[in-house]
């Protein structure tokens, strides 16, 4: 998974500022910032939820495949039916629990006050929701051979919470807000309310705002970002639909509206539709050339296209037109990408120093704490995610980051502690994968089955993304390549390399052909992948081990060798089994 489109991607959001009687007030984005990086730093060219219970199934960790759910169907009738929502001539499909769902006929009433159906519109009605999703998770486990259900209940459990639409409003009172404060602009999400309850808490107002002035465009573009971004930090992706509803509703009301289009383009990002979130950042920026987040998704669509050159000018444009947070951090990742990792410090160091919430703050620090992991500066890692968690004690970037470098200093008693309440909140793939990976390592008793546990239940929110709209195909490529369906892999490699050519897709599909046995076929991508000069420890290593399986011992040797020295704990397997070659060729 890309490292910045995972769903917890950088802030992209222009700032919310809440005021009384404002809900649908729009203000007017017509002049550029006068300070930009480009004149504290090197030029910029230098190099260097779930759907209804019964319906989606999980196949097991061993057969991971490309689209094993991306239909659900209700048990026994072979077809889909999906909620609707009825607006004049327009049928919209919507999220929350009953999104893209089959109803049994059993299941009737329980289908009628689910959320985000069409007797509640607006994603409400959660009471009974973490009943229905733990059910529906469990039967997502089980798969085709009924595997161990029961034993797998408390990892279904805590997938249900972090997808269900009433878990994520439980952090709405923290830090003792009392009153829910409506986001009172319909340009964007404040930053600060993508690392704690605010969001949670402006998605219940505007949800009630709605329901009594339904033709605010401003308040149904607002509402649809703060889904988009509330799906991608809480890993829900029965968000989606309602985002893409509500987002459909502001420009019907008033086509052409920009941050309505703006959330267009973040909503397809989410959906790692990259080439239609470029499509409508290109739109947004016809009507507002100076929106923040259509510049900042402009650039990201570019880099997840792999279209790089194209994206460092996106860069400079949004430095010069709107520097900021969001603007900064992705041009230090573009930075970063073509191995210019003194300049990306340098950045996000400077957006750091004009960070002032605490979600801006968490974000950053995180980002800076990701940047030092990834050269094996640990001691520094460590000092960046816990200036993140101070501003945020529950940010989980930060908490993955934090428990992440713990294992690499050898400390894996509080690397599985940290990555365990990761995934027990918010049970994404990666610290899923790399929570399984560590019990793998410990190798205590029981730990082979609790590694299989996490490896199940990331083909289970494989499953639930896919139903939602999302393609997860590089997702299913990297899970099934280690810890799956070799022939899955393969096969989503090559679809997720059809429509992006990235670093991350040409390792990807690398690494997908080597465990295939197609070593010859593979070289070539895992060239690629490195050929940026992004320091990526997991990169060299896919390349020595395949550069070995092609005879090709000093380069492999060189390779492996390489990914120890920049980052010697970039894996709990993958760093064993790079020491081990590299024994084994002595």
């Amino acid at each position: 998974m890309s490292p910045r489109t995972n769903d917890n991607a950088a802030p992209d959001a222009e700032k919310a500022t809440p005021t009384e009687n404002t809900v649908g007030a729009t203000p007017t984005e017509n002049t550029a910032p006068t300070e930009n990086i480009a004149e504290v730093t090197p030029d910029a060219s230098t190099a260097g939820t779930a759907p209804d219970a019964g319906t989606a199934e999980a196949t097991p960790a061993e057969n991971i495949t490309a689209g094993t759910a991306t239909t659900p169907t209700a048990p026994g009738t072979g077809t889909r039916t999906r909620d609707t929502v009825v607006d004049e001539d327009t049928e919209v499909p919507v999220g929350g629990a009953g999104a893209s769902k089959a109803t049994p006929a059993d299941d009737s009433a329980e289908a009628s006050s689910a959320p985000g159906t069409a007797d509640d519109p607006s994603g409400e009605g959660v009471a009974d929701g973490t009943d229905r999703q733990v059910a529906a998770v469990r039967r997502l486990s089980q798969s085709q051979r009924r595997w161990r259900a029961a034993q797998l209940g408390f990892c279904a459990a805590a997938l249900a919470v972090a997808m269900t639409a009433g878990a994520v409003v439980l952090g709405a009172l923290r830090d003792g807000a009392t009153t829910p404060a409506v986001a009172a602009v319909s340009n964007g999400v404040s930053p600060q309310l993508l690392a704690s309850g605010d969001l949670d808490a402006s998605i219940l107002s505007l949800q009630a705002h709605l329901r009594t002035q339904p033709k605010d465009f401003g308040g149904w573009a607002t509402l649809g970002l703060a889904y988009v971004e509330q799906a991608r930090t809480k890993g829900d992706p029965s968000r989606y639909p309602q985002a893409q509803e509500a987002l459909a509703r502001s420009l019907k009301l008033r086509p052409d509206y920009d941050p309505a289009l703006a959330g267009r383009a973040a909503l397809a990002a989410a959906r790692h539709d990259f080439a239609g979130a470029l499509k409508y950042a290109d739109l947004t920026l016809k009507q507002n050339p100076y929106s923040e987040r259509a510049l900042s998704s402009r650039i990201d669509a570019l880099v997840e296209l792999g279209r790089y050159d194209e994206a460092s000018k996106a860069a400079d444009l949004a430095d010069s037109r709107r520097p900021g947070v969001p603007v900064f951090t992705r041009y230090a990742y573009v930075h970063e990408l073509r191995g210019d990792v003194k300049t990306a410090r340098r950045v996000l160091e400077q957006a750091l120093a004009t960070a002032t919430s605490r979600g801006d703050i968490s974000y950053v620090t995180s980002a800076l704490g990701q940047l030092a992991w990834n050269q094996g500066d640990y001691h520094s890692a460590l000092t960046y995610y816990a200036r993140a968690l101070a501003a945020d004690d529950n940010y989980l970037p930060a908490l993955e980051g934090r428990a992440r470098t713990q294992a690499a200093l050898g400390d894996r008693a509080a690397a599985i502690k940290g990555m365990e309440q990761v995934v027990q909140r918010y049970p994404l793939p990666q610290p899923l994968l790399e929570l399984g990976e560590l019990y793998e390592a410990r190798g205590a008793a029981g730990d082979a089955r609790k590694a299989h546990d996490q490896y199940t239940l990331v083909n289970a929110w494989i499953s639930l993304a896919h139903a939602y709209g999302v393609n997860a195909d590089l997702d299913t490529a990297l899970a099934a390549a280690d810890h799956g369906d070799h022939k899955a892999a393969l096969a989503a490699a090559r679809a997720e390399w059809a429509r992006r050519h990235t670093v991350h897709t040409a390792d990807a599909l690398g690494w997908a052909l080597h465990v295939s046995g197609r070593d010859a076929e593979a070289l070539p991508y895992a060239r690629q992948a490195t050929a940026t000069g992004y320091r990526n420890a997991s990169f060299l290593y896919h390349l020595g081990v395949i550069e070995r399986a092609n005879g090709h011992t000093d380069k492999g040797r060189t390779a492996l060798k390489a990914a120890l020295d920049l980052n010697p704990g970039f894996s709990p397997l993958g760093a064993r089994e790079a020491r081990k070659a590299l024994e084994a060729a002595k």
